[in-house]
């Protein structure tokens, strides 16, 4: 298991962000929380029919970034997309009517899980191939380069997708024409069965980034101040002319790589380990604490993010599936065929 590093020095009230901003912070990443524990729930159950991959253990780094970026940046996602989802403010109901293949999802119920995209809230894609997002940011960022808008692009990815020809090509072309884009490796420290180790010699996946003559930095995606804190200096240096940056989250993968994977060939004490460090009951303990926010408040928020997930949930088990003319539409072909009901 990769050495998390602890942050640099002990997080008092004095020393830790605004309140309205950990309020924020605690909000998203508990809401990422409860969704994924009833998808992860819900799919066991044979309730929900869907290929989903479990978010927890990242919540710290998603909710990061919903601080760090504005809400017209861009932000592209892989198949672990969740968090990334709900950080940049995607409506859950649509969200959740679309892992369930319903007609009222954010893409129809013709994009699933894998691919939920929302232009509006920025959220412009999420891929299913390892990798395959970093060139798309890379353009994302040249158009805002070229339309000087002022706008981030973010992209996120795993460690597995470091060893990928595409991630190289992305950050080279990145770093030759310094495009504002913030590449964030949520390194989980498995790429599905493959732990780090076994596909890479280096130790830390940031110092790839020094061989483009990029800055980065990594983190303790563990850690939701510290990592808070590391994901607002990198769109800082980006938004000041800074060129592109590379933030290294290192966390650990809390279960298998699919809500319904074995996860046998994870060392226990390591899983044990890291499950007892997860983020948000960090987070909550920091900020009860150190009087941040009152029991009770945090009791509020927790039956808010409860609320929320159980009404999305309910919005899409109402809603129905896609007519099967739909799937003629949004396509590039003008062939249409007869089906039967």
């Amino acid at each position: 298991m990769t050495q998390i590093h602890d942050h640099e020095s002990p997080q008092t009230a004095e020393n830790l962000p605004p309140e309205e901003d950990l309020e924020r912070l605690y909000t998203v990443a508990k809401t990422i929380q409860v969704c994924d524990q009833k998808i992860q729930k819900d799919v066991k159950a044979g309730t929900l029919k869907a290929a989903t991959y479990p978010v927890a253990g990242l919540e710290a780094v998603c909710a990061g970034l919903a601080l760090a970026l504005n809400p017209d940046d861009y932000l592209v996602s892989t198949y672990r997309n969740l968090g990334d989802v709900i950080a940049k403010g995607v409506p859950l109901s649509p969200v959740i009517a679309e892992i369930a293949g319903r007609a009222t999802g954010v893409a129809k119920g013709k994009g699933g899980a894998m691919h939920i995209a929302d232009s509006a809230y920025g959220l412009m894609t999420t891929t299913g191939i390892v990798g395959s997002g970093l060139p798309i940011a890379a353009g994302l960022a040249l158009s805002s380069l070229l339309a000087g808008d002022g706008k981030i692009t973010a992209v996120t990815f795993g460690d597995g997708a470091t060893s990928i020809g595409a991630f190289h090509e992305a950050m080279n072309l990145a770093a030759v024409w310094k495009l504002p884009i913030l590449f964030v490796c949520q390194n989980n420290q498995w790429a599905e069965h493959t732990p780090t180790g076994d596909h890479m010699v280096i130790t830390e996946i940031a110092s790839k980034a020094k061989g483009y003559g990029m800055e980065s930095a990594t983190t303790d995606g563990f850690d939701p101040v510290a990592t808070l804190e590391v994901l607002r200096r990198a769109t800082e240096s980006i938004r000041n002319g800074g060129g592109p940056f590379f933030v290294e989250a290192v966390t650990y993968r809390l279960s298998g790589h699919t809500s319904t994977a074995d996860y046998s060939y994870m060392p226990k004490e390591n899983l044990d380990a890291a499950r007892g460090a997860e983020p948000v009951g960090k987070l909550r303990e920091l900020l009860e604490s150190s009087a941040v926010l009152s029991k009770e408040r945090l009791e509020e928020i927790d039956g808010q993010a409860l609320a929320d997930v159980e009404d999305a949930f309910a919005f899409a088990y109402a809603s129905d599936y896609p007519d099967p003319r739909e799937a003629f539409t949004d396509v590039f072909s003008t062939k249409t065929m007869e089906i039967s009901a």
